[in-house]
Formats: C-alpha cells, sequence, structure tokens
C-alpha cells in the first residue's frame, strides 16, 4: 500500500442496480430532463432480442434514434458517423447498451458532437500522449449513461479507446465529461452476451483492480475495494461458467467489475497489462477480451521485484495464498478456459518488435511499476507471454 497519495473522486453521479434497465433509463431521462434520448447500441441486442424496443418503448417522446453499427475495435470513421446521426436527432443524452466497444464509441461522439468533428481526421490533435493527459475537449452539452452487457468496465472512467485504422493504432481519447452520468446494471441484458466473451471481459475488468493495487499511485481506499471486486469477479466468473442461468453470480460479477474499476475511476494510472493489450487489439486484431488473460501472468512476473507486496494480496484475493501472484491469475485462467498465451490468439515473435514500438507511446507504459525505458523490455514480457 502507498504511504502517500491522494484520491480523486469521479464526476460520475451514480450506479443503479436492482432494478429493469428500462424502468431506470426512463427515470434518469425524467431526472435529467433529456428530451432528446440517442440509443448506441449493440447489434445483436438490437436485432436478436427485444431489450432495445423496451428502452425505446419506456422513453416514449423522449426517444430520438438508435445506431446499432460500432465494430469491435471502434475506430474513428464508424464513430464519426455516429456522431453525425446523433447531432441531427438533437441528441440531449446519449445512451451506450452493449459492451466496451460501444461503450467508448459513445463517449467519443460526445465529443464529436460537441467540436462537430465529423470527418474522422478531425480528432487529430485530441489524442492523450504521455506528454499530453487531456486532448484539449470543451465541456461537452450532451452527456451519456452506460447500460453494459459485457464486464469489461470501460465505463467507469472517463477515457475511451478510439482505433485509428490507417495506421492500426489504438489510441486514448479522455476528458472528466466522457465519463457517465449514470450507470445501469442489469443482469437481464447480459444473458445475451456470449460465454466466452463474458469470461474473458470479466478478466479485463480483472486487469482494472490489479494494475490499480500495484500502481505507483495507488491509495487505501482503491486498494481495499479493488481487491474485494477480484473476489466477486473470480468466483462469479467460476459460478457463472458451471451454471451460466446463476443470475446472483451475473450480479456479483457486474459488482466486481464496478468495484475493480475504483483504481480507473479515480485516475490511478495503469500499467503495461493495459499498454500491451491497447496495441494488441488495435494493431494485432485480437480481441479486447483476450488480452489479460494472455498477458497478465507475465506482466505480473516481470513486475514482481516492485510489487512482491501487492501480488501477495491479490493471490489472496485469487483465493490462491499459496501460490505466487502469476501462478494464480495462470491457473484461474485455465479454469475458464480462456487462451493463456500469444500464439493462442494469433500472435508470434515476428510481431513483438512491432508491440513494443507502438507499446512504447502509450502514457500507461510510462507509469508500469516495474520501469520500461524501451521498447526491448516489452519485447521481454512478450516473451514470457509467448
Amino acid at each position: 500500500m502507498q504511504t502517500a497519495g491522494s484520491y480523486q473522486f469521479p464526476p460520475m453521479e451514480q450506479v443503479i442496480y436492482g432494478k429493469p434497465a428500462a424502468e431506470a433509463l426512463r427515470e434518469e431521462a425524467e431526472r435529467l430532463d433529456a428530451r432528446r434520448v440517442f440509443l448506441i447500441a449493440s447489434r445483436t441486442l438490437n436485432t436478436k432480442t427485444d431489450e432495445i424496443e423496451k428502452l425505446r418503448t419506456s422513453l416514449g417522446e423522449r426517444y430520438a434514434g438508435t445506431f446499432d453499427g460500432i465494430p469491435q475495435h471502434t475506430t474513428r470513421e464508424v464513430v464519426v458517423r455516429t456522431a453525425r446521426e446523433a447531432k441531427q436527432a438533437g441528441a440531449d443524452l446519449v445512451v451506450a447498451v452493449g459492451g466496451g466497444s460501444v461503450v467508448d464509441a459513445a463517449k467519443i461522439v460526445l465529443m464529436c458532437m460537441e467540436h462537430e468533428i465529423f470527418d474522422s481526421d478531425g480528432l487529430d490533435g485530441f489524442e492523450t500522449t504521455p506528454e499530453r493527459r487531456f486532448g484539449g475537449f470543451r465541456n461537452p452539452k450532451a452527456r451519456m449513461i452506460a447500460i453494459p452487457s459485457t464486464l469489461s468496465g470501460g465505463e467507469y472512467n472517463s477515457g475511451t479507446l478510439v482505433t485509428d485504422a490507417r495506421r492500426k493504432l489504438k489510441q486514448i481519447f479522455n476528458h472528466p465529461m466522457m465519463m457517465p452520468r449514470s450507470i445501469i446494471l442489469d443482469p437481464a441484458i447480459t444473458r445475451y452476451t456470449p460465454e466466452e466473451l463474458w469470461l474473458g471481459s470479466g478478466t479485463r475488468a480483472m486487469d482494472h483492480g490489479i494494475e490499480a493495487v500495484c500502481s505507483i499511485r495507488g491509495n487505501a481506499l482503491v486498494e481495499s475495494v479493488c481487491l474485494a471486486g477480484l473476489r466477486y469477479l473470480r468466483d462469479g466468473l467460476l459460478r457463472t461458467r458451471e451454471n451460466p442461468n446463476d443470475e446472483e453470480a451475473r450480479v456479483n460479477c457486474q459488482l466486481g467489475s464496478w468495484l475493480s474499476a475504483f483504481g480507473l475511476q479515480a485516475r490511478v494510472p495503469m500499467g503495461a497489462s493495459h499498454a500491451i493489450g491497447h496495441v494488441l487489439g488495435g494493431t494485432c486484431d485480437v480481441p479486447h477480451y483476450f488480452c489479460t488473460a494472455v498477458m497478465m501472468p507475465s506482466v505480473l512476473r516481470y513486475n514482481r521485484p516492485a510489487t512482491a507486496e501487492a501480488q501477495k494480496s491479490i493471490a489472496q484475493a485469487l483465493r490462491s495464498p499459496e501460490m505466487d501472484a502469476s501462478e494464480a491469475f495462470a491457473a484461474f485462467i485455465a479454469k475458464l478456459g480462456l487462451p493463456r498465451k500469444l500464439s493462442d490468439v494469433g500472435v508470434h515473435e515476428d510481431r513483438f518488435g512491432l508491440i513494443g514500438k507502438n507499446a512504447m507511446l502509450s502514457i500507461f507504459t510510462r507509469s508500469n511499476p516495474q520501469p520500461i525505458r524501451e521498447a526491448g523490455d516489452v519485447v521481454e514480457i512478450l516473451k514470457l507471454a509467448a
């Protein structure tokens, strides 16, 4: 635990759980006096279930439109097109309903609407870099609500990942007011999430908690809450794999995702797992929900000299106090049946140099607890995960 530091309270108003999403969204729209509510939804939820129609019906005259074309790795081209549609619909509240890509899209759509960025080049200069934390966005007039169907937990922070498809590079954009005003947790919506995505996104949520506990700028509140989140997720994911209809386990997973994101909420810097994971997705097309499964054991091994005490707490949270945290996490991934090494997701040593180079562009590489000074240090971690 860090003996000196600070905690920043996020500009988020509430997390709502224990009631149907349609009811909770209607109440929020009324509370915020939103007149034109624009939905950015998962295509599966919109076309193969009645969940989005329930939201539209509940909103009534407040409903303004739906966009359901967000790809897995949120791209500039799609978000500026979505922003144009939302702007034309007169949206004063944007609601993301789906997984991490949908949530990321909704965040940046707010800023594209505010700045009237309807061409992908218009985002140049706003991206976060190691030298520039926030990219000069104005406070957006419209805000957002998130209704997540997966567990990755991106809704609990103010940053977003957007892929520049021309350069095959995933970039971070950040502004405090991109954080949702409210988050609505409804396990009913998660019933349609494929098992592999559900389990993999849960490990992504655990990534937030693990890197926060190990962070160079953690604090007592973040550490205690994130460790509780890891326990919720570890137990809940194993239960839902055994019985996908276990609604209590699904709720516990959602609560675990929330708690594990406490560090991100407070802008506690993440580390190498995030930096490398973003590159694996943007550069190598690895599904985001597999990145933690294949990388976290190796990142923990690399970071052990700087985070030995923190890793003991992580191993305890994983119910394996007798093991190293790296071994405990790898054993947990094996129980979930997820990919366990880079070759399992089609990434081989011939890509390591490019991954290392691109990872050095990330703000999270600079904040890794065990110093990463050059691309060769990233390659060292990748070789551990090969």
